[in-house]
């Protein structure tokens, strides 16, 4: 109703311009209209309803697209101006009746559009949407693909689905539904519930984070120090050497800055820290971090 009774207005300012022009030289446009115009037109409106109108109101109704309606009782005057009795009888005059159309046509015309609309929900409902998810680690921004990872698919109404990562990082997964949502495990990396839509798939890429302690206790344990080294120079390669690393202590009670050796030294030692650590954000820039903040819950 309110769409309509804008259109209505905007058929009124049509009629009420045309009735200044009648008497006054101006463009028909009356966006181009300038301030001597605007005040002949308050002129012409006291003279003919005696009510005026200010500048502001006529730059708010007239030379913009008005987005609510005037008072009703400048409707009033406006449609008095126009030739009216009153903003009821221009409406009355000017409203188009909605099309009378036979019963017979109306049929013809709306079963075909009811059919397409149930062919169309039959056919959402039993499509079937392929979802193709890989696993990044968050820190090394690379593919998670040394270690199965264990998947759970939780869609609703649907029994749980158990799966395992491929040796590219990634598993595959086929749903009528517009969402996937699951909970993935690693040995070395935090558990975490994942939804993606199938609107916002973003290239089926999910980050995890690591978990450093449980890494670092493994290679403790087993005193694998081949592959300890070996993560300490993947944490090389990955953080620049100029990077800022804070950390921020609860309830806002200072900072400490670490180097990139000393936080490196921290990542790869399974402390009690470590296992308490929480990366906050990370920048990056040229591929290699810049800007880290963590902290210890």
């Amino acid at each position: 109703m309110v769409s309509n009774d804008l259109q209505l207005f905007n058929t009124l300012k049509e009629l009420v311009i045309k009735t200044f022009l009648k008497k006054h030289n101006a463009s028909k446009s009356v966006k181009d209209w300038s301030g001597n115009e605007i005040v002949l037109f308050q002129e012409d409106l006291f003279d003919s309803v005696k009510a005026r109108v200010s500048e502001k109101w006529f730059y708010t109704y007239f030379k913009n697209d008005a987005e609510k309606l005037p008072r009703v009782d400048m409707l009033n005057l406006l449609s008095a101006y126009a030739g009216y009795k009153n903003w009821s009888d221009f409406k009355n005059s000017n409203h188009v009746a909605p099309n009378n159309k036979p019963k017979s046509l109306k049929l013809f015309i709306i079963l075909p559009i009811l059919i397409l609309t149930l062919l169309t929900a039959i056919w959402l409902s039993n499509r079937s949407h392929n979802y193709s998810i890989c696993f990044i680690d968050d820190i090394k921004g690379q593919p998670i693909n040394s270690i199965r990872l264990d998947i759970k698919i939780l869609n609703t109404d649907e029994t749980p689905t158990y799966l395992k990562s491929n040796s590219n990082g990634c598993f595959n997964y086929s749903t009528n539904a517009d969402y996937i949502k699951f909970v993935v495990q690693s040995p070395y990396h935090k558990t975490d519930t994942i939804v993606k839509s199938i609107k916002n798939i973003d290239h089926g890429n999910v980050k995890l984070n690591t978990d450093d302690y449980a890494l670092m206790l493994d290679y403790y344990s087993n005193n694998n120090i081949i592959d300890w080294k070996a993560h300490r120079v993947n944490l090389e390669k990955i953080f620049s050497n100029d990077a800022l690393i804070y950390q921020v202590y609860p309830n806002n009670i200072g900072i400490e800055l670490f180097t990139k050796n000393e936080f490196i030294n921290k990542l790869t030692t399974p402390t009690k820290s470590l296992k308490q650590m929480k990366i906050l954000s990370k920048t990056y820039a040229d591929g290699k971090i810049v800007k880290l903040k963590f902290i210890i819950e």
